[in-house]
């Protein structure tokens, strides 16, 4: 089973809201899917694009691959993210 993250259509007419899901690719674009993943709403000002990161690393580490539109969503995601902060060393206790 290959599986792609991609994103499905909701909303009504003209109003589209997508949901980002891992899905097996044969399955249609509206249908059947493994798991949600995020959402992406295009309308927004500036658009939303929310994801839960620890799923996505999880998927694509088993071999998902994004759709060419999840690719780009996560790339423009991953500029826009300010580099996470080193931990701090914690200084040793006297026992």
């Amino acid at each position: 089973m290959s599986v792609t993250i991609r994103l499905t259509r909701a909303g009504g007419k003209k109003v589209p809201f997508y949901r980002v899901v891992a899905a097996d690719s044969r399955s249609p674009r509206d249908g059947r899917f493994i798991e949600q993943i995020g959402v992406y709403d295009p309308l927004r000002n500036p658009p939303e694009f929310r994801v839960d990161a620890d799923r996505i690393k999880h998927w694509l580490s088993v071999g998902a691959l994004p759709s060419q539109t999840v690719g780009e969503l996560l790339r423009e995601l991953k500029k826009a993210a300010p580099p996470a902060p080193a931990p701090a060393p914690q200084a040793k206790r006297a026992s």
